[in-house]
């Protein structure tokens, strides 16, 4: 998110509280109040709690996106692409555990299931980055002919479960538990 600026004030708040609380947990004035600005001025930026949250979702998944693009090569084997994004996602994670938090939080509420749902089934116009790695695979007979929600929780269940020991202080994923965790994800998922 942008600095310096009233709307970015708004949405480092928000994300601050909802991964404190909760959606339900950070009413738009408590939001307001953590950002420094008054109760009103918060619906100048956003309309509603269900726009700002929206907002802030599309904000990390650009960042996301422009993160993992920065190094992928499509032409890659479907293996060495998993494997790229899934690490690449995971370090990311480690990161923001923010970010993390809110992304998990987001993706399993009501905001977030239809377009959970529309990205994986491709209902979006645009094919998911891993929808097209996962279709391809199971065209290829290269991953398991399992459905396209199986595959991704297979891929993104371990994912957010490592981060979120990690920032338990229950294991330290350091370059090698990553690349060892992340070869188990796909050995789940090969055919």
């Amino acid at each position: 998110m942008k600095e310096n600026s009233k709307r970015d004030d708004i949405m480092q708040a928000a994300l601050d509280l909802i991964a404190e609380r909760g959606f339900h947990g950070a009413p738009m004035a408590m939001i307001a109040n953590r950002a420094g600005v008054g109760a009103g001025t918060i619906y100048r930026y956003f309309e509603s709690k269900d726009v700002l949250i929206a907002e802030m979702f599309k904000e990390m998944e650009e960042k996301l996106l422009d993160v993992i693009l920065k190094g992928y090569h499509p032409e890659r084997s479907i293996r060495e692409r998993f494997i790229y994004l899934c690490a690449t996602v995971l370090r990311y994670f480690v990161a923001h555990p923010r970010y993390c938090r809110f992304m998990e939080q987001f993706l399993n509420s009501p905001y977030g299931v239809s377009i959970r749902r529309d990205k994986i089934m491709a209902k979006t116009g645009k094919t998911d980055i891993f929808t097209e790695i996962f279709q391809q695979g199971i065209a290829g007979k290269v991953l398991k002919d399992l459905p396209l929600f199986v595959h991704a929780a297979l891929a993104f269940g371990p994912i957010l479960a490592l981060v979120r020991d990690h920032n338990l202080g229950l294991i330290v994923l350091d370059d090698y538990l990553i690349e060892k965790s992340i070869e188990a994800c796909w050995d789940g998922i090969k055919k």
